[in-house]
């Protein structure tokens, strides 16, 4: 059975956090996420980044590892894998519909889980019949009322970063959304925290207090040239006090994922990787190098082709990301470089193809993505609750009056086409705003 058909029918429960519904189903089918020992991970942006690079390496370093991801890309099988390869869809089909006959014959109606429950509960479910010797589990939404939040004793908590997403269902404040993502922290289980605003910060540190917690702060790893970092250690947990292992000062990979804010994701992955290790996990330098080389996490800062023609794809459906992809686009032709291009001031102007979702902060990405002489092509988000392109356009052009051109098209490919044929080919064209429009985009190459 194709597993839209099987899911469909959950979709109309929508967002509905809490954990009741994910706790009783569960049960049901005989608690399988309490054999399962976990890392998981919260944040606004930068979960899935680190999830796989904690993957890649526990891979190569010999052990059994699950990941469970959110939202997939293209098909549902991406969100559950196993050693970097996801569910087949015969197996992925035959737990969903496990999980909805026991729900449908064991709980009561005001019970009746969500499409998201429903999947988590089958990835917990295959991840304790494969037997995993770890799964990095990724958080859906916030944290605390989560359907992934269900362990009480996970391996190691990270929190990536926290901006301002998802307020209406987390609390309009920092402070408030740092308060449901502090919720996957659990008594006295390791935690690694990412750069947070201060506000956010006080709210973490004072949870970690509260539950004594071991935490380390990692800094962003430095670059050293060659798609190389550096991460220098500065804290020790020391949660083996017996081990004679002496650990490094520093540790140098590899970086193969674009943008500035690698350097903290990867940071992160090392130092959750170093609790490991004084854990007693076998993780070596080796693994370490080969595993952050071959770490793949398509859909951010992803270069590829389209129509003969270079084509960067990125999520940015948060201003923070939009950001980071701002900066990224930047370095490609730094202001005065001697590198650039002779006509220069046409070709420092980007190309942007954009949808997104009704819920974003549209005017604050828009903010951080455009400048004077960009052109912004703009399309609804398929089979999604879109933002209008018109409302889109008149925003856009409140926030920068001065782009080259701002134009609506019905559909993303005819949005392309047009982009395609109104630039210069050496133009940068970005495609961004929605990691469900880059999906459709993927799906489309595909056919």
């Amino acid at each position: 059975m194709d597993i839209d058909t099987i899911l469909n029918p959950f979709q109309h429960f929508g967002v509905n956090l809490g954990l009741e519904r994910i706790e009783k189903l569960l049960a049901s089918l005989g608690n399988p996420h309490h054999s399962v020992p976990i890392i998981h991970v919260a944040g606004t942006n930068g979960k899935g980044s680190v999830c796989a690079y904690l993957s890649s390496v526990l891979t190569e370093s010999g052990y059994r590892v699950g990941r469970y991801n959110s939202p997939h890309l293209i098909d549902w099988n991406e969100r559950i894998c196993i050693n970097e390869k996801p569910i087949s869809t015969n197996d992925l089909a035959q737990l969903l519909m496990q999980v909805v006959e026991t729900a449908n014959n064991r709980l009561a109606r005001e019970y009746t889980p969500t499409q998201f429950e429903v999947i988590t509960a089958a990835a917990w479910l295959y991840f304790a019949q494969q037997q995993v010797d770890v799964a990095v589990v990724e958080v859906g939404l916030g944290g605390r009322l989560d359907a992934t939040n269900v362990c009480d004793r996970p391996l190691i908590t990270i929190i990536t970063s926290i901006s301002r997403e998802h307020w209406q269902v987390l609390g309009p404040t920092l402070a408030d959304i740092a308060g449901e993502k502090a919720g996957i922290l659990k008594l006295g289980c390791p935690a690694v925290i990412g750069q947070l605003p201060k506000e956010a910060m006080a709210v973490v540190k004072q949870r970690i207090a509260q539950l004594n917690c071991p935490a380390v702060f990692p800094q962003p790893a430095q670059h050293i040239g060659e798609g190389w970092a550096e991460y220098e250690i500065v804290e020790d947990l020391n949660l083996n006090p017996k081990s004679k292992i002496q650990n490094p000062k520093s540790i140098k990979y590899p970086l193969p994922l674009l943008g500035e804010i690698q350097l903290s994701n990867s940071a992160l992955a090392i130092a959750s990787l170093q609790i490991l290790q004084q854990q007693g996990w076998n993780i070596s330098a080796e693994a370490i190098a080969s595993g952050m080389a071959k770490t793949k996490w398509p859909g951010r800062l992803q270069w590829t082709i389209w129509k003969n023609r270079r084509l960067l794809i990125d999520g940015a459906h948060n201003p923070e990301a939009a950001i980071a992809l701002r900066q990224f686009v930047d370095t490609l032709y730094p202001p005065n470089s001697q590198a650039q291009p002779a006509n220069v001031g046409e070709l420092d102007s980007k190309t942007w193809v954009m949808g997104m979702l009704s819920t974003k902060d549209h005017a604050d990405i828009f903010q951080a993505l455009l400048r004077p002489g960009d052109r912004l092509y703009l399309v609804p988000v398929p089979d999604n609750t879109s933002a209008d392109p018109e409302y889109l356009a008149t925003l856009a052009k409140n926030i920068c009056p001065n782009l080259a051109s701002c134009q609506l098209y019905p559909d993303l490919i005819d949005g392309l086409e047009a982009a395609n044929l109104n630039t210069n080919p050496e133009n940068l064209i970005v495609l961004c705003g929605s990691l469900y429009l880059l999906g459709y985009f993927l799906q489309q190459q595909q056919l």
